[in-house]
């Protein structure tokens, strides 16, 4: 019998997934976070359902939880006070019904007058050895926020339009003007595209059209996980394309997650832009939700498919995003901000400098929880290119490297030597500026980087040993000024 489905009914699936998560919980475990939202155990994927509701946070992910590898995806749940402080709540959804069987994928979460209600996707394998699914849009609905009940109308939406291919997955569902929206991925003759329906109450879905579109360039053959609201005055489609190729530096990751700017007109987004969210090896299917401070929020999934995970082997896989405020800058580009509250994770501070680094500055460690926050002024250096080495070990044997390259104005981070995970380096081009401010976050097996404000961000995951923590300013063909550097010890937010 399927350990999964068997006979049992969604609740008793849901208490057996909750009871194996539990058990299988290593906080000890090696690579495992200590201020980032993950699992308990198990894998974890795209964040899902993410939602500011009676007073809290609540997030969602995919997740199997009988074992490290990706399966028939659940549902995992956690709150938060802050978005900084999680909680671990039990496991929201287990597939099985007829419309899910094989998965509940990903979807998102409304307060439906005081109902928390989910909308997700059930999965359906035909023929594994054809690759023939079919994929459906459904809700279910928790009176107290923790314990989740499919609704009686499943599947709400029985299938994509006509003419489409069988990819039709990630509902974004939002309220405006007393009617229920939702963007849906999609796909039409190998082109990525997202549809927008209409509701009046959750449950009886009326087509609306196709949003947006590959227009036949280089953006993909199915867009993922579309999230669409305003921003400033403009509107922003978030998506995740696979099948971009390769160009130069951009789009080396084997999916992508890209940002749209426009203007939505009749039920179509006038875009004109397509560009990466984030820069680094490690980030995709980000979602936003709107906060309690108005603020808009995004969280995405801190790893990427086809990926080598060396914490698999520790009986885990799969991390989120420190969660970062959107904003429309004057350009029109969208900026990523680390939300004010991670300072609520500073434990001890020591300022350092300023410093002018001529070679190669030490720079004091604080172990593997820690965040770099620190200027550099151009104005006054004549360095050629400059740079923070980090998570460097004694014998000099690992090391990550962010350099910044003041002649091709690019900042580069390059994991190559950066322990047991995979290699290869990431560059993107940076604008001229008189200084350049950097946050650099780094919890034990991953590194968060904000540059200029989250004009520039790199996420990505590394694997160095637990006593690699020495860090090291240098200056390339001349010397580099440091105003300001702060290292902030952070702490952990679970139990050890």
């Amino acid at each position: 019998m399927n350990q999964v489905h068997g006979n049992k009914s969604h609740r008793e699936r849901v208490t057996q997934a909750t009871k194996t998560v539990q058990a299988n919980q290593n906080e000890r475990a090696a690579y495992r976070l200590r201020y980032h939202l993950m699992a308990p155990s198990g894998w974890m994927n795209d964040p899902n359902g993410l939602i500011y509701f009676n007073g809290q946070y609540h997030a969602f992910y995919q997740h199997y939880p009988y074992g490290e590898t990706w399966g028939p995806m659940h549902w995992g749940h956690g709150i938060s006070d802050d978005l900084i402080h999680w909680h671990h709540l039990p496991v929201a959804l287990a597939p099985g019904e007829a419309y899910d069987r094989d998965g509940c994928f990903s979807g998102s979460a409304v307060d439906d007058q005081g109902t928390l209600t989910l909308i997700y996707t059930g999965h359906n394998v035909i023929d594994p050895e054809k690759d023939v699914i079919v994929q459906n849009q459904n809700i279910a609905r928790s009176r107290d926020g923790i314990h989740f009940y499919k609704a009686n109308a499943n599947p709400v939406i029985h299938q994509q339009p006509a003419g489409m291919g069988q990819d039709f997955r990630d509902p974004k569902v939002w309220r405006e003007n007393g009617v229920w929206f939702m963007v849906v991925g999609a796909t039409k003759h190998d082109q990525g595209q997202v549809l927008l329906y209409e509701s009046a109450n959750l449950e009886e879905w009326t087509y609306r059209g196709v949003l947006a579109q590959n227009d036949g360039g280089n953006e993909g053959y199915m867009w993922e996980c579309p999230d669409f609201f305003k921003l400033g005055d403009k509107y922003v489609l978030l998506a995740s394309p696979q099948g971009v190729e390769p160009e130069g530096d951009r789009y080396l990751n084997h999916h992508q997650t890209v940002y749209m700017v426009g203007d939505y007109v009749n039920g179509q987004f006038i875009r004109s832009s397509f560009t990466e969210l984030d820069y680094g090896h490690d980030f995709y299917a980000v979602q936003t939700l709107l906060d309690g401070k108005g603020r808009r929020i995004a969280i995405g999934w801190m790893d990427m498919w086809e990926s080598p995970k060396p914490s698999q082997k520790h009986g885990w896989a799969g991390a989120m995003t420190l969660p970062r405020e959107l904003v429309l800058t004057e350009e029109g580009k969208i900026a990523m901000k680390p939300i004010e509250e991670l300072t609520l994770l500073r434990q001890q501070s020591t300022p350092i400098g300023p410093l002018h680094v001529k070679h190669v500055h030490p720079i004091l460690s604080s172990g593997n929880l820690v965040e770099l926050e620190a200027q550099f002024a151009l104005v006054d250096s004549d360095a050629s290119a400059f740079g923070i080495r980090f998570c460097c070990a004694a014998d000099g044997s690992e090391e990550t490297v962010l350099r910044f390259d003041l002649l091709k104005h690019t900042v580069t981070l390059d994991r190559s030597r950066s322990g047991e995970g995979p290699g290869g380096a990431r560059t993107v081009s940076i604008k001229s500026a008189a200084t350049i401010d950097v946050r650099l976050f780094i919890d034990r097996s991953s590194v968060e980087v904000f540059i200029n404000d989250g004009e520039t961000v790199i996420t990505s995951r590394i694997y160095p040993q637990e006593t690699s923590t020495g860090m090291t300013v240098f200056a390339e063909g001349g010397s580099i000024v440091m105003p300001t550097c702060t290292v902030h010890k952070l702490k952990s937010i679970w139990s050890e």
